[in-house]
């Protein structure tokens, strides 16, 4: 497995890898069973997959977040071995943005509603970071979890936008056995919120409306930030123990 640390190695790496399908699955690291899928979904589809791991400081509205992110890198690359990854992307900020974040991808509409609400800026700094690692991976293929699903579909709506070749995959939400969708977030949880987390779930899943489903969370404890359906999935997000939550399912169907 191949350690590439700036952009000059990942451009060489990928002219190597000209004649081969190249999958990608980028992340902040703290990889999880989640990931896992993500990787294997790659390496099924494609002759060598791509790992990126990079804490993007741009995305987190609350820099108290970005610090208190966990960065097990030694644990990730451990899994990325594991699941039989040919290359991990472990770029510094700046290596990524020599622009100082002046240069950014926005969008108008998705972005400002549910998470671009919740946090300002967010989908700014997601969109800006993923726009310069599909640029520089030239992927057949890129992954990413359904969990995230306005990210899912801002990506994939920027990529159509701007007649990039990579393929935007959609891998299904991995949960818990309680139910609880995996997130690097839940090493935060306490005892007692680890017990209320997965309720989320529940709620969203067999609550008659929006309207019901934020009462019932809110009479179980959490700090409901929204509950609404778009698209066809009943999204939303919440807090526990100041760890914040999101989720989605399908409805309707």
């Amino acid at each position: 497995m191949k350690l590439l640390r700036t952009v000059d190695d990942l451009k060489k790496w990928r002219r190597k890898e000209a004649g081969s399908t190249v999958g990608f699955v980028p992340t902040m690291g703290a990889l999880h069973e989640g990931h896992r899928c993500l990787i294997e979904a790659s390496c099924a589809e494609n002759s060598v997959t791509l790992v990126s791991i990079y804490v993007n400081q741009a995305q987190f509205n609350d820099q108290r977040d970005c610090e208190n992110y966990p960065t097990p890198l030694k644990e990730d690359l451990r899994i990325c071995e594991e699941e039989g990854v040919d290359a991990v992307f472990l770029p510094k900020k700046e290596d990524l943005y020599p622009d100082q974040y002046c240069y950014r991808v926005e969008e108008q509409e998705e972005s400002l509603m549910l998470e671009g609400e919740s946090r300002p800026g967010h989908f700014t700094g997601v969109l800006t970071v993923v726009m310069k690692l599909l640029l520089l991976a030239k992927a057949d293929k890129a992954y990413f979890g359904e969990k995230d699903w306005q990210q899912f579909k801002l990506v994939n709506g920027m990529v159509k936008a701007f007649f990039l070749d990579t393929v935007i995959v959609p891998v299904p939400t991995v949960r818990e056995s309680n139910g609880l969708a995996m997130s690097s977030r839940n090493e935060r949880l306490s005892e007692a919120g680890r017990i209320l987390a997965p309720e989320l779930y529940r709620v969203i899943s067999t609550a008659i409306d929006c309207d019901m489903a934020r009462h019932e969370l809110r009479a179980l404890g959490f700090q409901v930030e929204y509950v609404d359906e778009k698209d066809g999935r009943r999204l939303a997000a919440a807090q526990v123990d100041g760890v914040r939550l999101i989720d989605n399912v399908a409805v309707g169907v």
